[in-house]
């Protein structure tokens, strides 16, 4: 397989992240939009470290993992306590979490 292939696919899953992320309003949809773009980053840095024949982005994608592993137990935490408050998810609610 060619490098653009791998492009390709990493950017059509970082703009079905990013439309997640801006038009979602329930949290755990955003939380798996995150882990999308994500992904998509973890591709990206796979492909150009086989490109290239480096094992620096293999490292630093293994390190994007355990920082995206880290993510979604704090924001599931932060949403479990949204809901616990709210008894919803809709971040359009979050705001008057304030005071």
């Amino acid at each position: 397989m060619v490098l653009n292939q791998f492009l390709l696919l990493a950017a059509a899953l970082f703009c079905i992240g990013v439309y997640g992320v801006l038009a979602r309003r329930n949290g755990v949809m955003v939380l798996m939009s995150v882990e999308l773009i994500l992904n998509a980053v973890n591709i990206n840095l796979v492909a150009f470290a086989a490109f290239t024949n480096s094992i620096a982005g293999e490292v630093f994608a293994l390190f994007v993992i355990a920082i995206a592993a880290a993510e979604v137990g704090v924001g599931l935490a932060i949403v479990l306590l949204i809901y616990r408050n709210r008894k919803s998810i809709d971040l359009t609610e979050v705001d008057l979490l304030k005071g």
